[in-house]
């Protein structure tokens, strides 16, 4: 019997069942819902804008606007890819269990242990680029609104106060969490409409065309511009980042095997079409390069707007931004607690019988929501002594949960017809399509390891390698001592779900 025969009559408890896990999640989410969790965490009016100054000195306005419509067309590939297993494998453990299933046998708790880790390590990154970008913008406004000066100690307060914010609203207000997330869509969507409607029409003066597609500027300090090219690609591909949460909200969502790959694809290609529309806002109504670039706010865009549109409009407009990533930050936490719930369900986290807790009352996982704040709160200090770190961030988002995209895919391509693929899927084109996601995964993940500044010193090199190697040794280590002999074994207690804990 194929897959598609197999999952369309079950309901999503047998399903999730029949891949072995009991449910224990509320089952409360629509199809829209679960799309709105990845759109929000994709959150153009929070990727692209953070990184809008990086992209500003790596390649300028040529390879923000040209970067983006590349990055985007690649993204689709690997989403489309990862959509097509989703589809066969809705469950909260999301990739890590999907590599487990597509692996050899004699090899599968390997890749999943692997893939598992990098996508925790590139989740608690994502959680922390995100917030602290919402820190760093909140900062420009509370400067330019109440004279707040920007300091490093100050901005990373804001990041700790904003991670305490999400982890309360996922604690005790899981009901107005899925609200918010339906809402944040039609905030980003009203946001970006309003945003480049304002900044096409209320400036006298506009940049040319030629600008905005072919102005190159190099002020990283390194002499090759196809490098810093390939550097600059880091703002488009870090805002693409965080669409596996519609996988890891599956056993939350109605209709999980066709909603969870729809909320991903549907996520990648509508924040595709935002995006470009909100860059060329901004870059078409930049007035003053150097003087936007060196803005005292620490934040371009925020000092686009006020040029741009004047201080009062400037400001309502930067409260839109912020919104928005906040909005971006709270869908985070909950993805992120997801994912940690669902590995240490499988006991793969230090102290598992804590993060895998299910609250009695909300029926979510509570202890794990602490432990993605806590996590994105580690991540973002260094910040206070590495100048660069903010990027270091962003790259590490980038490269954990890219390889943790990818290794299904391969392992997809691997297994070839013998995949038993659910009812949303590639048909034919599922080998074309993955063999182009591998070989762009492969690229990004060796680019964003490199310096993104010269000449690099202790203040300026790009950490993101050191992280990745850290948690890339520590998971290895745990591996050959210990884990390689019960993980996700089938006399394993954990590979069903725990009943409720009691708080």
């Amino acid at each position: 019997m194929t897959d598609d025969a197999r999952v369309s009559g079950l309901s999503d408890e047998e399903r999730l069942a029949q891949l072995g896990y009991t449910q224990v999640l509320a089952r409360r989410m629509s199809a829209f819902s679960n799309y709105a969790v990845s759109f929000t965490i994709i959150s153009v009016l929070s990727g692209c804008l953070t990184l809008y100054l990086f992209g500003m000195v790596t390649g300028g306005p040529a390879v923000i606007t040209w970067g983006w419509v590349a990055v985007g067309l690649m993204t689709l590939f690997v989403g489309l890819s990862m959509a097509e297993i989703c589809s066969a494998y809705p469950t909260s453990a999301g990739l890590y269990f999907w590599a487990h299933r597509l692996a050899p046998a004699r090899s599968a708790a390997a890749w999943a242990w692997f893939t598992g880790w990098f996508n925790v390590l590139g989740q608690v990154a994502v959680t922390a680029g995100i917030d602290f970008g919402a820190a760093s913008f909140l900062g420009a406004y509370l400067d330019l609104q109440f004279g707040f000066r920007v300091t490093p100690g100050r901005t990373v307060l804001l990041f700790a106060g904003i991670l305490l914010l999400h982890g309360l609203l996922n604690t005790f207000g899981v009901r107005s969490v899925a609200f918010l997330n339906d809402v944040s869509v039609w905030w980003h969507v009203l946001g970006v409409a309003v945003i480049v409607g304002a900044l096409a029409i209320v400036p006298d003066h506009h940049r040319s065309a030629s600008f905005v597609f072919t102005e190159f500027v190099n002020k990283t300090g390194w002499s090759s511009s196809p490098y810093v090219v390939l550097l600059g690609l880091l703002m488009a591909q870090y805002t693409f980042t965080g669409y596996d949460a519609s996988a890891h909200m599956t056993e939350e969502t109605h209709d999980a095997s066709t909603a969870g790959p729809k909320g991903i694809v549907r996520s990648i290609w509508t924040s595709w079409v935002a995006g470009f529309v909100l860059l060329l806002g901004f870059t078409f109504a930049i007035q003053s390069y150097d003087k936007e670039l060196a803005s005292p706010t620490g934040a371009p865009p925020a000092q686009i707007l006020l040029d741009a549109l004047g201080a009062t409009t400037g400001k309502l407009l930067l409260l839109v931004v912020i919104g928005a990533q906040l909005f971006c930050g709270m869908a985070s936490v909950t993805a992120n607690s997801r994912m940690i719930y669902a590995f240490s369900r499988d006991g793969a986290l230090p102290f598992s019988r804590i993060w895998h807790t299910v609250s009695p009352r909300t029926r979510t996982p509570v202890a794990a929501v602490w432990l993605a704040a806590l996590g994105a709160l580690v991540l973002g200090l260094p910040y206070l002594i590495n100048s660069t770190a903010y990027a270091a961030v962003t790259s590490i988002a980038v490269i954990g949960l890219y390889i943790a995209y990818v290794i299904p895919t391969l392992l997809r391509l691997r297994k070839g017809a013998a995949f038993e693929r659910g009812p949303w899927h590639l048909g034919r084109w599922s080998r074309p399509v993955g063999i182009v996601s591998v070989a762009w995964v492969g690229l990004i993940t060796v680019l964003f390891m490199l310096p993104q500044v010269s000449p690099v010193t202790w203040k300026t090199f790009n950490y993101a390698s050191v992280a990745v190697l850290v948690v890339l040794g520590f998971a290895a280590a745990w591996w050959l001592a210990s884990a390689r002999h019960w993980f996700l074994k089938p006399a394993h207690p954990r590979r069903t779900s725990p009943e409720p804990a009691e708080n």
